[in-house]
């Protein structure tokens, strides 16, 4: 092939292409921004670095067991004093018995402080609850002896605590006190009062007839002779059981 035929093309010369410094040096610190803003991250995470040295228990409490409270908010909320959410551990509290209400706040450096306000058992409910003076019912064994024990269907808690707290205002002053209220699934009343008397009241005008009660109680204490029951479910009047002598006597212990 002859040589005239070869076209030789031109070079074309090829352009540099160069990085403003300035870029160069915002990628490498922003580089750098993120790898120390990640460990930065890490480190504030670090329980061993800043722990919760301390948790502060505040207000009036006398039921809640703080030792065995701050081993489990611990356990279930290991992390460093950053880490820790203050609603995870608000959440976990109010889980427990006896606590009504709480508010928790952190503290720099290191301590958590949690406040809280302790339920305030009014009654025992169905024998293995406890009601606060809301009518609201909550797991908190042992209870004061002292304590009213109610019974009722379940959700008529504020109904009979309701019902409990107007006989009680009515027998003040009488010298009588009630130490066991049941209402029956139909929504009957019946009380046992400390002397061990069973009140008898029925659904309809119940506070009515607790004041018949009281206004012939004296009579009938007059004839000095135990009384077991009295029925009050009448227009008008009432029943008395008379306690008989054999269930007066205790009997003997060998």
């Amino acid at each position: 092939m002859s040589k005239a035929l070869i076209k030789t093309e031109p070079e074309v010369p090829r352009e540099k292409v160069s990085v403003p410094v300035g870029l160069t040096v915002f990628v490498i610190v922003l580089c750098l921004l993120i790898f120390a803003g990640l460990s930065a991250n890490e480190w504030l995470k670090d329980e061993q670095k800043l722990p919760v040295q301390d948790v502060v228990f505040t207000g009036d409490i006398k039921q809640v067991d703080k030792p065995a409270l701050e081993a489990l908010i611990r356990k279930e909320n290991a992390g460093s004093f950053f880490a820790i959410d203050v609603n995870d551990v608000h959440d976990l509290v109010e889980t427990q018995a006896w606590v009504y209400k709480a508010s928790i706040r952190k503290r720099w450096p290191s301590k958590l402080y949690i406040h809280i306000v302790e339920q305030e058992a009014v009654a025992v409910w169905n024998s293995d609850l406890l009601l606060n003076k809301y009518g609201d019912s909550f797991a908190g064994l042992p209870y004061e002896r002292t304590l009213p024990v109610l019974f009722g269907p379940n959700g008529s808690e504020k109904t009979a605590l309701v019902g409990y707290n107007h006989m009680r205002s009515l027998l003040f002053g009488t010298g009588q006190n009630i130490s066991e209220l049941v209402l029956s699934e139909r929504f009957a009343w019946k009380l046992r009062l400390k002397n061990n008397i069973v009140l008898n009241l029925g659904r309809q005008e119940y506070i009515d007839r607790l004041q018949r009660f009281i206004d012939i109680y004296p009579l009938l204490k007059e004839k000095n002779k135990p009384i077991d029951y009295i029925d009050l479910r009448y227009d008008t009047g009432l029943a008395v059981g008379w306690l008989l002598a054999q269930q007066q006597t205790a009997p003997e212990q060998e």
